[in-house]
């Protein structure tokens, strides 16, 4: 799903180096600056609660709870990469009109109410979390600056050697970063992949797609993406290729953590 970046104040010095190159990527973050940046990232979110008001953990913690615990099945897997390494927290946005999950580079999760709301199962959510954990921990985030910006305009803000309009750009474009449809398509991989090793059924992204077929007006980030009914086929054919076995989808226990959201 589409990310927005928010930060117009993010210090870059010493930010970057060059990190490997793995199954032809290039990335010029490490796993460790991904986490600080996603730290800026957070702290930036949580300055801004008229865009993004984050609902208290107060009087919410069983909603907290229960989606957190989601998150945690994911990350036993065995599959995601960066499980030690990022931080995984969960923070949701009161935001009722708003159909979306985002994660930052490093591992903060945020999950706007609704899109709780708008799914009709537990294995949905796990199933949209999941493909938000893939972009994280596949690092597409950073991956993506790097390709935008290239490696000599990255190189430069690192050396003190680009001049300020420079890092201004820079800074303004992580504003609104949208991931690719290659990166769209491998996060939906991986959301099959982590609830395979669950009792969840694995395809339950597949809900959330299926919804958003029948919606007059989809998201914004869904514009620019693989069409959700291709989306849909693809992560189907994924479940099936692995053999997944789970099939729970905890329907009734979903309903009443929704109940409990104002």
């Amino acid at each position: 799903m589409r990310m927005r970046w928010l930060s117009h104040s993010l210090l870059f010095s010493g930010l970057f180096s060059i990190a490997a190159c793995q199954s032809g990527k290039l990335n010029l973050f490490t796993p460790q600056q991904d986490v600080e940046l996603g730290r800026q990232l957070n702290q930036e979110i949580l300055s801004k609660p008229d865009e993004y008001p984050i609902l208290p953990e107060r009087g919410n913690e069983e909603v907290y709870r229960y989606v957190r615990n989601i998150v945690n099945r994911l990350l036993s897997s065995g599959k995601v990469q960066h499980r030690n390494d990022f931080v995984w927290e969960v923070k949701l946005i009161d935001d009722d009109k708003t159909l979306n999950a985002f994660a930052t580079p490093g591992g903060f999760i945020y999950v706007y109410t609704g899109l709780i709301k708008f799914l009709s199962s537990e294995d949905e959510l796990a199933g949209v979390l999941g493909h938000e954990i893939a972009h994280a921990d596949q690092r597409h985030g950073t991956e993506q600056m790097t390709k935008i910006y290239g490696i000599s305009t990255l190189l430069s803000i690192v050396t003190g050697q680009g001049d300020s309009d420079l890092l201004q750009q820079l800074v303004v474009g992580l504003l609104d970063l949208s991931f690719s449809r290659a990166d769209e398509t491998e996060a939906d991989e991986y959301s099959v992949i982590y609830l395979c090793e669950t009792n969840y059924s694995a395809n339950g992204a597949a809900g959330f797609f299926r919804k958003m077929e029948g919606e007059s007006s989809p998201p914004e980030f869904l514009s620019t993406h693989p069409n959700p009914g291709n989306r849909v086929a693809a992560i189907e054919k994924k479940n099936k290729e692995l053999g997944c076995a789970g099939s729970s989808q905890y329907q009734t226990e979903y309903a009443r953590i929704k109940g409990l959201l104002r």
